[in-house]
């Protein structure tokens, strides 16, 4: 059973930094993982903003670009979000998110592509 836990949500203000973290823990050796992270604000579908592929290439929704960066700590079963320039319509709850694969993972940002999901982590960013 995979479980994903996100942590380092919080409020900033405009123009500030946070860096999400994102725990994976039961992952099966059978196969390879890939993951991504959404977010979702109040009334809103959920978004996906950044994704990594088997290479290691990152995927980035236009909105976050120059702005977001994703990592992967792959001996560690960690993923990062570092968020720069924060903006208030980044303000959402974000998700991370993992689905098993057998070979090859693309980097999608396709929320009902992933299986597996984590409870979320709130960012508020103020003007």
């Amino acid at each position: 059973q995979v479980s994903l836990v996100e942590s380092g949500g919080g409020s900033v203000q405009t123009g500030g930094s946070l860096r999400l973290s994102c725990a994976a823990t039961g992952l099966s050796s059978t196969y390879k993982y890939c993951f991504a992270w959404f977010r979702q604000a109040p009334g809103q579908e959920r978004e996906g903003i950044a994704g990594i592929d088997s290479n290691g290439k990152t995927t980035y929704t236009d909105s976050v670009k120059g702005r977001f960066t994703l990592s992967q700590d792959s001996a560690e079963n960690e993923l990062y979000l570092q968020m720069d320039s924060l903006k208030p319509e980044d303000s959402a709850m974000y998700y991370c998110a993992a689905r098993a694969a057998l070979v090859y993972c693309n980097g999608e940002l396709v929320a009902n592509r992933y299986n597996d999901w984590g409870q979320g982590t709130q960012v508020t960013v103020s003007s």
